[in-house]
């Protein structure tokens, strides 16, 4: 428990552990004069799972300490763990638990990343400087779910019925006539932004369900494509399975789970499994803070109580999320001005900015290219 409430005290100060000591987490009246501030705790951390407090940060002094009147550390741990997932059974289809089950989509909270505001404000109760405005990090991902359309016997008559003979016999030709294969232009849109990571998580397994159409690891069509994105300084996660599955042997520590589909339970399977890095924290069906904050975080195991050594990037926007009509529904307009005011919040508070857009999307929906061009050049201004 000391390890978890040591971590969320500097996370609360941005990683400065001689500030963070500076944090009191007690109810002892005794030894507040000991601490600059104090956290007097409500009781929950460790012991069961309620909704936390949500509202400003309200605070009092007692002689020279100043002592917070709510429980801010149990909020943190109650979003960075994940722990609400334990007191809600509710999921969609996919067995997901979706923004609109949870306290931050009925409430309409996803927009602000509550905690980063906590963290202002016990930085400026320590008399601390705040970061400066701007991205942490840029990350820009992309699932191949599917590397090709018409590469394959059902996408090929799937595609001769819907588009025309000609069309798949030229990508059946010539891959880089298949309407997947965006990626010379994902490429060219990354390379603006001079340093941002770019990450393609891929496919390892079987071909079935949720997780087909699959591809041929050893096959020509990525053995190319492989090596033409690693000429431009890629890295690779593993895009897991729909179902869960993980490979033997991992050939990355980086990870993204298919349809955004993640348990607490496999949570711990990755960390078990040996991945470092997971990218899967937003919700599907709406965009915003899941985690309430906008920096990378090491989960908290909620069942277990541990401080893992997996580490959170929050996912803020999917392409997807925005346009389909079962999640946002937005147009292009309104899905700028919505990505506007999160990117927003992310370089208020230094955090990093993280977006996931798909290489078949691009095709699928019209305004795909046009939001990601424009999404790309606001990061750049920015």
């Amino acid at each position: 428990m000391t390890e978890i409430i040591n971590y969320i005290k500097s996370f609360l100060t941005y990683g400065d552990t001689a500030a963070a000591a500076a944090i009191g987490y007690t109810t002892d009246q005794a030894v507040w004069k000991n601490y600059k501030v104090v956290i007097p705790p409500n009781g929950h951390l460790g012991k069961d799972i309620v909704y936390p407090y949500m509202g400003h940060v309200r605070s009092k002094h007692v002689e020279k300490t100043i002592v917070l009147e709510d429980d801010i550390l149990y909020t943190c741990f109650f979003f960075l763990s994940r722990a609400e997932e334990l007191i809600v059974p509710d999921r969609d289809k996919h067995g997901r638990f979706a923004a609109k089950y949870s306290i931050l989509g009925q409430h309409n909270n996803l927009q602000i990343p509550l905690l980063d505001e906590y963290s202002r404000s016990v930085m400026k109760l320590l008399d601390l400087d705040l970061p400066s405005a701007g991205f942490g990090h840029v990350y820009l991902t992309h699932d191949i779910d599917v590397l090709a359309c018409f590469r394959n016997m059902r996408g090929f008559i799937g595609g001769w019925l819907r588009e025309g003979m000609d069309a798949v016999l030229d990508a059946a030709e010539d891959i880089r006539k298949d309407p997947a294969y965006t990626f010379p232009w994902l490429v060219k849109q990354d390379n603006k932004v001079p340093d941002a990571k770019v990450i393609y998580f891929v496919k390892d397994t079987p071909g079935k369900g949720y997780d087909y159409p699959q591809y041929n690891l050893h096959g020509k069509d990525w053995t190319r494509l492989q090596k033409y994105l690693k000429s431009k300084k890629i890295q690779f996660g593993l895009h897991s399975s729909y179902y869960g599955d993980l490979p033997s042997k991992l050939a990355t520590t980086l990870h993204r789970s298919h349809y955004l589909r993640c348990s607490i339970d496999q949570m711990q399977r990755l960390c078990d499994a040996g991945i470092t890095d997971d990218f899967t924290m937003g919700f599907a069906d709406a965009a915003g803070f899941r985690l309430q904050t906008s920096r990378a975080v090491r989960w908290i195991n909620p069942v277990t109580m541990q401080l893992t050594g997996l580490t959170l990037h929050p996912l803020i926007v999917m392409d997807g999320t925005l346009s389909q009509a079962n999640y946002m529904g937005l147009n292009e307009d309104e899905a700028y001005y919505y990505c506007v005011q999160i990117f927003g919040k992310v370089r208020q508070h230094h955090g990093d900015l993280c977006i996931l857009w798909h290489n078949i999307d691009l095709d699928g929906t019209p305004w795909h290219k046009s939001l990601y061009e424009q999404l790309i050049q606001l990061i750049v201004e920015n």
